[in-house]
This record gives C-alpha cells, structure tokens and sequence, in this order.
C-alpha cells in the first residue's frame, strides 16, 4: 500500500507535468490505452477471461470512475498537487456522508454522533486546504477537485457492488480502463483535439497509464492480503509524497494553515474508514474490502 500511494503520486507529478502539453482528456485516453494493454496481456498471461456477466455495471462504474478521474487531472494542472490530491481523497468523508444520508432516507432514527464529527472535520480540514492555497482563478479547479472525490466515493461504492457479484479486481480495472479509454478519446475532441508528441510528452503519457497500472495492482493486492483499515490509513502517505513532490519540484509554498488541514482530512478519513467498519460489521461478518481503484 505504501508502494501504491507513492506511485500514485509519482503518477500525479506526470500529470501535472503532462498538462503542458495535452488536454486533460488526451491524458485520461492515453492513460486508459496502457492499461487495457497491459491488463489483456496479464489476463492473457494468467489464462483468464475478460468476458463479463454484468456489463451494465461495469458501465455505471466507468462513467462515473472516469468522470472522477478527468475532473482530478483537470484539478491538477491548476492546483497546487498536495491541494489536489487532498481533495481527491476526500471519497473517505464523502462516503460517510452517504452513511448518514442513507440512514436518513431509510428512516433510521439514530444517526452515530461520531461519523457525524468526522464529516464535519473532514470539511473544516478543506476549508483549511482552499483557503491559503487557492487563489481567486484557481477556485474553478479546486470545485472540480472537491468534486472528483464525491464521484470516487461514489465510484467505490460501485467497485464493491461488483465485488459482491463475483467481479476479480482485474476484470473491473480493465474494463474501467476501457471507459478511460473511450472516454478520453471523445473528451479530447472538445479540449483540443490530438496533439503531436515530442520524446518527453509520449515519456510522461506512458509513465501515467503504467505508474497508474502498477499502483492499482499494488493496491488490489494490499487490499486482498492486509488489514483494510490499516490500509485505508496507509494510504493517505500518498498526500504526504505529494507534499515532497510540490515542494521540490514545483518550489510550492508549505502554508501552516493547509498543512493542519490535511492533517485534519486525514484524520477524519481514518476515523470515517474506522466507524464505517465497526457499523458493517454489525450487520455482517467482517469482510475484505475492495481496493479504491482510484485514489
């Protein structure tokens, strides 16, 4: 889980760096293409099939996973990268949210005080985060950011749904990666169109779709063998290698007040992942997690 988050952040620096040459599109078709390559060849490898007895969930999962995942590459060419990646791992908080809405809605006349707690610090915390960070033109991309983790929660819910159903892990990020793909290559058409490729641009696209490959088969494989909520908690390293990245690399300033708030998400997140766990487990025997393929 460790290795995954830092790729994932490795992958967010390629993005940012990416977005100087192509639309946030073209980064997501690119991205999609490596990994339905590289997912076929591995099934291939494995002897198993891509065939699929539920496609229509498939697709809900792809339109909505992919929508996550173009709103947060175009948050990340606009955005300080910590910022960002912050507000992507805000699916934690977000899905607590649903919890409670849920609960609501089915007529339950308890709400937990404590998953209440946690969504309200997880708000105060980017509240913290857009503040000092955001300046007036960026604050389109930081909605569009905050956005994309409402979408991954929502994209996590889907991924266990089809986990319930039998789905392999594999199965759901290949054919995610082909929504990506798909996608992509019709989004491009609007920001754009196609761009030329130098050695470098083609360097960065092929390092995305593999760092984004790689850390989700990392991910799948924490998930299948660790303790999911000490994966869920290690998994917010990835806003810690993000931090490193824009300071070094993109010489971003470290505000005091961002820095306690991500300190702020995180811990909401956790403590989210923790209550969440301790209610399922109250209906049902405990279970492993899905991975969330997208971070």
């Amino acid at each position: 889980m460790v290795a995954a988050a830092f790729l994932f952040a490795t992958m967010g620096v390629c993005v940012k760096l990416a977005s100087a040459y192509y639309g946030s599109g073209e980064i997501v078709m690119y991205r999609g293409l490596v990994g339905v390559l590289v997912l076929a060849v591995l099934a291939h490898a494995r002897g198993e099939t891509l065939r699929t007895r539920v496609p229509g969930m498939h697709l809900w999962r792809a339109i909505v996973g992919v929508s996550a995942l173009s709103l947060w590459f175009y948050s990340i060419s606009g955005l300080p990268l910590p910022t960002a990646m912050t507000l992507n791992y805000m699916s934690s908080v977000w899905m607590a949210l649903f919890l409670i809405g849920g609960g609501i809605l089915a007529g339950g006349s308890r709400i937990d005080g404590r998953l209440m707690a946690s969504v309200l610090a997880g708000f105060a915390g980017v509240a913290m985060v857009l503040r000092p960070t955001i300046e007036a033109q960026q604050l389109w991309h930081g909605l569009l950011g905050l956005l994309s983790g409402v979408l991954s929660a929502m994209a996590y819910l889907q991924v266990t749904a089809l986990g319930r159903v039998g789905e392999p892990e594999s199965r759901v990020v290949f054919y995610f990666s082909l929504g990506g793909l798909v996608a992509g290559a019709v989004l491009s058409q609007f920001t754009g169109g196609l761009h030329t490729h130098t050695w470098r641009s083609a360097a960065l696209l092929l390092a995305v779709g593999g760092l984004a490959t790689v850390a989700q088969l990392m991910m799948t494989r924490a998930y299948a063998t660790g303790r999911p909520l000490v994966n869920a908690s290690l998994q917010y390293l990835g806003i810690a290698f993000a931090f490193v990245y824009g300071v070094l690399l993109f010489g971003e300033p470290v505000h005091l007040v961002a820095l306690g708030g991500t300190l702020l998400i995180v811990a909401a997140g956790i403590a989210a992942a923790s209550l969440r766990q301790d209610n399922q487990a109250r209906v049902r025997p405990a279970e492993t997690l899905p991975p969330d393929i997208e971070p």
